[in-house]
């Protein structure tokens, strides 16, 4: 059955340097038996919101054994966030430092941290700029190398976007543009996917970012290999580490993950069968993998 995605959580806001009103789920906080495990930070992809780790929280939180605190975050110009009047601020470091923003406003001196996609990229830039806050890192399909294949092909669908006429057509939309890559999900897990990606309004449902956000990726030019990271993934050389890559992925490589191992020797890798990017964290062979990973710290 489809999961209720409106409860299990507390509503946070906090405000930007400069002066957003910005949004976070809250999972746990009120638990003491969470406290003495180091909170969970989800982070993630380019265009959604914190509603994408619902299901995932829920887990997590509610772990007989060893539950977690768990916020997610939705950045500047997307979900619950306000958007930027400044479209250039929809950038990396603006976004990284939103996060360091966000953990002191939650008196949070360090986390352990999921990064999907760009999430994983703005985690890259933490390494360098606070690595101390880091108790550990999930990269879930995302590394130092961004494969070009993979980021047209959603800059592809960001250029061809269907209003969706009701939730059930959102989810078979969606289920149409990416169950090539996606075998795994169910007829729930696309109705939770579109309920995560859409928000209803006057006019019907659309997606739920700043249209700046996809239109900046729609002109990009992706003909060649961006600027690589490994700088900055040498900065988590200590830090504990967990690569997830979706099997189907068009943007993180196999090479990128063997080099990202042979870098990072004590890495934990995790390949989620039957998905593309970026995996779905709460279905069962990767959310147990991931328990056993925060447990294990």
């Amino acid at each position: 059955m489809f999961l209720n995605t409106t409860e299990g959580f507390e509503d946070k806001t906090y405000q930007s340097v400069d002066g957003l009103k910005l949004y976070a789920r809250d999972y746990g906080a009120g638990n003491p038996s969470a406290s003495g495990a180091a909170p969970v930070i989800c982070l993630p992809g380019l265009t959604r919101n914190s509603r994408d780790f619902h299901q995932l929280a829920l887990i997590l939180s509610k772990d007989r054994e060893r539950p977690r605190r768990v916020i997610a975050i939705d950045y500047r110009g997307r979900g619950r966030s306000a958007w930027d009047h400044s479209k250039q601020n929809y950038n990396l470091g603006v976004e990284a430092n939103d996060v360091l923003t966000a953990c002191a406003a939650f008196n949070i001196t360090q986390a352990a941290f999921i990064g999907t996609s760009r999430g994983g990229l703005l985690l890259h830039l933490i390494a360098e700029m606070k690595p101390e806050l880091l108790a550990s890192v999930v990269l879930n399909d995302v590394g130092p190398v961004l494969e070009p294949e993979g980021l047209r092909h959603i800059q592809a669908y960001l250029a061809n976007p269907r209003k969706p006429r009701d939730w059930d057509d959102a989810a078979g939309l969606l289920r149409e543009l990416h169950e090539a890559e996606f075998p795994a999900l169910s007829v729930d897990d696309w109705r939770a996917m579109a309920h995560a990606i859409y928000r209803k309004t006057d006019d019907g449902l659309v997606a739920d970012i700043d249209p700046a956000i996809a239109e900046a990726v729609i002109a990009a030019d992706f003909s060649t290999l961006l600027p690589d990271l490994w700088k900055q993934f040498d900065a988590m050389a200590d830090i504990p580490l967990l690569v997830i890559r979706g099997e189907n992925s068009k943007l993180l490589s196999k090479a990128t993950v063997e080099e990202m191992l042979r870098r990072h020797p004590a890495a934990r890798q995790f390949t989620a069968k039957r998905q593309g990017h970026a995996p779905l964290l709460h279905l069962q062979d990767v959310a147990q993998v991931l328990r056993r990973f925060f447990r294990d710290l």
